[in-house]
């Protein structure tokens, strides 16, 4: 395991964050990822699968992604980010008042991976899962903000970690190309008094658009393994625990119901699309990124982009891309972020945190 050191139509559900009009505010105080130590690139998939490096980059923008080996499962990858985070916000696990991981891929149906990953850091905070798949960062990071804005937690711990090659089929040329493992974590904590730049605003989320699309909720799906289609001998015989996906409608669907939050996201801060200092989107295919932009009227140079070193991490996309950016300088205080994510639900979310004064990361980030 390597660490880095660094909508449809439906009617929207928009949050303003309380915070950002009392005085106060939260800031990410440490950020940290993980990733798996094997690389696997087109390459290699095309050795084995009915496909070459062009027809993947072509249509998807990846060129390589990481899957996991013994002892990289979600756990120890959310493990191993959460610990970075928490070394560079200075924050040890009785600072902890809460603990959040955004996943699909839990490392057991019970308990939590939330709580396995509170057990290993030591601390008694509360933990829960948040599963809104690809979409899942941006939901926990709202309902952190949520908690700590209500006076619930002041120091909240939010995970994004999946290893989607536990459940993606590697014999499926639609899937196995697209999706990887990772892990990303930051560590939110509260902040006292104004703005560090009069008139900006105090740190934190600023405004959120949490929506779904009914329609496509059968568009990303497992079919087995819930409370509906317990596993049998009969549901690993047909596939059925394996990741099935209709992409050419999720990508029409994620376009426009991203485009969609987007707008929303921004009309309720006030803000256009110039004022976004850096926009963090959901790392499943460039093509829709690409889309996403020119609709949009977001700056691709302010764009962070991992999808042609990581593949699609799902909950841990976010972060990771997150991380990387800010480890590379291009955040600074006062600063807007928009992070966006899509996923199977179809859920969709978007937040715009205005950002305060990160823990000194190392600019040499490790891939």
């Amino acid at each position: 395991m390597r660490l880095l050191t660094a909508a449809s139509d439906a009617s929207p559900h928009t949050a303003t964050a309380p915070a950002e009009g009392a005085g106060g505010g939260v800031r990410v105080a440490g950020l940290g990822a993980a990733l798996p130590q094997r690389r696997v690139t087109n390459h290699d998939l095309a050795r084995y699968l009915n496909t070459s490096d062009e027809w993947i980059v072509d249509r998807s923008g990846i060129r390589e992604r990481r899957w996991a080996g013994p002892g990289e499962s979600t756990l120890p990858l959310s493990l191993t980010a959460a610990r970075a985070a928490m070394a560079r916000a200075g924050v040890g696990p009785a600072g902890l008042d809460v603990v959040v991981v955004a996943t699909t891929t839990p490392e057991a149906p019970m308990p939590s991976t939330a709580s396995q990953l509170a057990a290993a850091l030591g601390t008694t905070a509360g933990a829960f899962d948040m599963n809104a798949a690809c979409a899942g960062f941006v939901y926990a990071l709202t309902a952190a903000s949520g908690m700590m804005a209500a006076g619930v937690a002041s120091t909240v711990l939010v995970v994004g970690a999946d290893t989607m090659t536990s459940i993606v089929d590697p014999d499926d040329r639609a899937t196995a190309v697209l999706f990887g493992d990772g892990a990303g974590a930051v560590v939110l904590t509260g902040v006292a008094g104004g703005p560090d730049r009069p008139g900006q605003g105090a740190p934190g989320l600023v405004a959120s658009d949490l929506v779904g699309d009914p329609a496509g909720v059968d568009l990303l799906v497992v079919p087995a393994g819930g409370a509906a289609r317990p596993a049998s001998a009969a549901t690993v015989a047909a596939g059925e625990h394996r990741l099935r996906m209709d992409g050419r409608e999720v990508f029409r669907r994620a376009v426009r119901a991203v485009e969609a939050s987007i707008g929303r996201t921004l009309d309720r801060a006030g803000c256009t699309p110039d004022e976004v200092a850096l926009f963090v989107p959901h790392q499943a295919n460039a093509r829709i990124v690409d889309a996403v932009l020119s609709r949009t009227g977001l700056a691709p140079e302010r764009t962070s982009s991992t999808i042609d070193r990581f593949g699609n991490t799902s909950a841990a996309s976010i972060p990771l891309a997150l991380a990387e950016a800010v480890a590379a300088g291009t955040v600074a205080d006062g600063d807007l972020v928009l992070m966006c994510g899509f996923g199977a639900g179809l859920t969709v979310g978007t937040a715009l945190w205005r950002w305060g004064t990160p823990s000194p990361l190392a600019k040499d980030a490790t891939t």
